[in-house]
C-alpha cells in the first residue's frame, strides 16, 4: 500500500457556549455581538457588521439578557438610539472572549502535537466569516 500525501492545512473549529435550563446563556455569537455594540454604539450597525438582521441581533440580545437576568446594554442618554454595554455586559463579553481564546490556544497546540502538522484557526482560514474579528492569541 502506498502512502498518499494529504494536501491542505488542518483547520480548528470549536463552538463553545454555556446554557442555563437548556437555553443559551452566552456563546461566541452573543459575545461578539456585545463587542460590536460597544465598538459601534449601535445595535443596528453591530448587526450589519455581523451580517445579521437587526431583528436577529435584537432577539439574541434579549434572549441573553433574559438568561443572564441582567441588562447587558443601556441607551446612552441624549444620544437617540445609541447604546453602550452595561458593566455586566462588558465583563461577560470580555471574560467569554478570553476564555474562548484560552481554549483555542490550548486546542491548537494539542492538535498540532497529535497530528504533527500545522493547524490554523477557523477565523484565519475563513476571514470573511463573523468570527474574523476574533482570533485567539
Amino acid at each position: 500500500m502506498t502512502e498518499s500525501k494529504v494536501e491542505g492545512t488542518l483547520t480548528l473549529r470549536l463552538h463553545v457556549w454555556f446554557e442555563r435550563d437548556e437555553k443559551i446563556f452566552l456563546g461566541i455569537g452573543r459575545a461578539l455581538l456585545l463587542e460590536k455594540i460597544e465598538e459601534c454604539g449601535s445595535l443596528r450597525q453591530a448587526a450589519t457588521d455581523m451580517k445579521m438582521s437587526y431583528r436577529a441581533a435584537w432577539g439574541k440580545l434579549k434572549a441573553a439578557e433574559e438568561s443572564i437576568g441582567k441588562p447587558l446594554v443601556q441607551k446612552i442618554k441624549g444620544k437617540g438610539q445609541r447604546y453602550e454595554l452595561t458593566p455586566v455586559g462588558r465583563q461577560l463579553a470580555l471574560q467569554f472572549l478570553q476564555l474562548q481564546s484560552d481554549i483555542e490556544t490550548y486546542a491548537k497546540g494539542k492538535a498540532q502535537d497529535i497530528f504533527g502538522e500545522e493547524v490554523q484557526y477557523y477565523a484565519d482560514a475563513y476571514p470573511e466569516t463573523k468570527l474574523s474579528s476574533f482570533k485567539a492569541d
